[in-house]
């Protein structure tokens, strides 16, 4: 390599960089694979050649010149509100590769909104519109049975209670990202085959589900069709109580072919079996909620064979899974974003992680998934040690599922690349918690030392539990006092510094009985337009003694306006923000907008409530979302 600088009488920095990353990419040395990733096949290369320094006579040592950063984090609108992938450290493999436009996941569901906007560019360009399995046409609800075309219709069969699961589905594996709008995809730059086999009321029969697998596999199936590019992977976000010989032959079949079948484990809440899921070579996820506990709809079982973020809104909505989706409720289809709970949920995550390890290692296969799951090494061990039936191998680690497909691919892992984070990333004590738990620790790999950890509210203390090492990493408990406090709603921030990076844990408290009082706090109400997400119009709302707040709007000029209140208790002239109360109407996840022509409005009404409530809803035209922070106070 070219020599760039030297160290008199020590080490010297060369430039072994591959020279054009953005050509074809280029093969790893010895192993006969093709990265389709050019980056991350750059990265590989310079990592081969080191390897080959540290053998040369005369060599001490050869290592990486590490650049250090900040992991890598999208600019969608919504990323701040996917709490689940933080937890499963996916902004640490981003920093590895954020997946390859080689890698396809078939999504075998109620089909999939091909014109959803954060969609758009996701889908096989050599087979955009998938397929529909759906053979009996009074279900299929689209005017035909079998066809080419995965376009969801809706599945309720009345407007309003389509489900437009698979477009959430399909959002969670491979949304656009970094395209400024909607959410992020756990694999980016993955495309999506959509196979559409579920119906009317979201069922499907176990015939045409077998049947998709097989055309994802490129297999021969009962459509007499073949894809044009076979499917890596399948996510089966779907079940039932029974199997099948047929089915279970089927799914052999298919991953005999190398397609990795990802289902999930079901929803009962119960040990009873679920199929897909339960058959042999199907890998079972389960989920878990913010705290990573089993979720309490998650089935366990001995078929569970890794666990993944599903959410669990019995904590709050905006503990679901956020994702894109639709709606047909106004009787034409919107396309928005929207949070759901489920192993439905919990399986597109694992899917995408192995799409992530696919564009790392293509010649990942079933069987080198399953070993590494066996071993641990590519998750998080929960509840008992070792495998068990609530979490089967632990949940899933993403930055440590791309480094063993990397270690895989070309002998040795990638660089460590530590990274201090907590969790959870904000604390709420509400106006009745006392003591909340927060857990600091390496999302990477390699050495990380806590620096310093402080706090700047006298009400507040954070103290270490016996579980912290020597690192300063481990499990701390915030407590907060409200003795001698004024009622009200109190801020704080909480500091932590380590040697590879910062953090800011915002805090938010309550003193006074809300239950009495039934007050949520000062009150803006906002007008916005739902074309541009401008604030136009802005009132303070004024509280009775029945807890009802009153606000009122006058000259204002027709339109249509997303009504939306919350409390700005940072005082940053932003509402809505994390721990302040947040409402919309007809409601948060999924505001309208209401239409004023020349008559006054009223029942305009709506819940206001304290949590992570950034509103999700779309407007009148195409997915334009509130943005986080776009409440904005005048």
């Amino acid at each position: 390599g070219r020599t760039l600088a030297r160290v008199p009488g020590g080490p010297e920095l060369l430039d072994v960089s591959v020279r054009n990353k953005s050509a074809a990419a280029p093969a790893i040395t010895g192993s006969g694979l093709r990265i389709p990733d050019p980056e991350l096949a750059g990265k590989l290369a310079t990592l081969q050649t080191i390897k080959r320094l540290r053998g040369q006579p005369g060599v001490i040592y050869a290592e990486p010149n590490l650049i250090h950063r900040a992991s890598r984090t999208p600019d969608d609108e919504f990323f701040g509100q996917q709490w689940h992938y933080p937890m499963i450290n996916l902004p640490q493999a981003w920093d590895i590769t954020t997946g390859a436009p080689g890698v396809i996941v078939a999504v075998a569901d109620t089909g999939v909104r091909l014109a959803h906007p954060d969609l758009q560019g996701q889908f096989d360009p050599q087979d955009p519109d998938g397929f529909d399995f759906v053979g009996n046409v009074d279900d299929a609800l689209d005017g035909n049975g079998i066809d080419g075309n995965a376009d969801d219709p809706g599945d309720g069969g009345i407007a309003g209670n389509s489900s437009f699961h698979g477009t959430h589905v399909a959002g969670t594996i491979a949304a656009t990202t970094n395209n400024r709008i909607g959410v992020a995809g756990v694999a980016w730059n993955t495309r999506i085959m959509a196979l559409r086999v579920l119906g009317t009321g979201g069922s499907g029969s176990s015939f045409d589900i077998a049947n998709a697998v097989l055309y994802a596999a490129g297999l021969d199936n009962a459509t007499g069709q073949l894809p044009p590019r076979r499917a890596d992977i399948v996510n089966l976000s779907l079940g039932a109580d029974a199997g099948s010989q047929f089915e279970q032959n089927a799914y052999l079949r298919a991953r005999a072919a190398g397609l990795i079948i990802i289902a999930a484990a079901g929803n009962s809440g119960d040990s009873r079996l679920s199929f897909p899921a339960s058959y042999d070579g199907v890998v079972s996820v389960a989920a878990v909620g913010r705290q990573k506990q089993r979720a309490p709809y998650s089935q366990f079982n001995a078929a569970v064979d890794v666990a993944a973020p599903g959410g669990d809104v019995t904590q709050g909505t905006t503990d679901g899974v956020l994702s894109t989706r639709a709606s047909d409720s106004g009787g034409t289809v919107r396309d928005t974003v929207s949070f759901l709970q489920g192993t439905s949920m919990a399986a597109p995550h694992m899917a995408g992680v192995v799409a992530l390890m696919k564009a790392a290692h293509p010649g990942l296969t079933p069987e080198n998934l399953d070993t590494l799951l066996a071993s641990g090494a590519i998750t998080e061990d929960l509840g008992a040690a070792g495998r068990d039936n609530a979490f089967g191998h632990g949940l899933i680690d993403a930055n440590l599922a791309v480094r063993a497909a990397v270690s895989l691919a070309q002998g040795t892992p990638p660089a460590d690349n530590p990274q201090l984070a907590a969790s959870p990333a904000s604390l709420n004590f509400g106006n009745g918690l006392t003591r909340i738990g927060l857990t600091l620790a390496n999302a990477g790999t390699g050495d990380l030392q806590l620096t310093g950890v402080s706090d700047d509210a006298p009400w507040l203390t954070l103290s270490a539990q016996a579980e912290v090492g020597d690192d300063g990493l481990g499990i701390y408990s915030a407590t907060v006092n409200r003795a001698g406090l004024a009622d009200g709603t109190y801020s704080a921030t909480i500091s932590i510094a380590s040697s590879t990076n910062a953090l800011q844990i915002p805090v938010l408290m309550r003193v006074g009985d809300i239950a009495g009082s039934v007050n949520a706090g000062k009150q803006y109400v906002l007008l916005i337009d739902p074309e541009t997400s401008d604030t136009l119009f802005q009132d303070e709302a004024q509280i009775d003694s029945d807890g009802r707040y009153r606000y009122r709007f006058d000259g204002l000029p027709p339109g249509d306006y997303v009504v939306i209140s919350g409390t700005d208790s940072d005082n940053d002239d932003l509402i809505c923000d994390d721990g302040e109360s947040c409402g919309a109407f007809p409601e948060l996840d999924l505001p309208e907008p209401v239409t004023l022509a020349d008559t006054d409005l009223g029942n305009v009404d709506f819940l206001v409530s304290f949590g992570l409530s950034t509103p999700t809803g779309p407007a009148a035209s195409g997915m334009r979302p509130l943005r986080p922070g776009v409440p904005r106070l005048q």
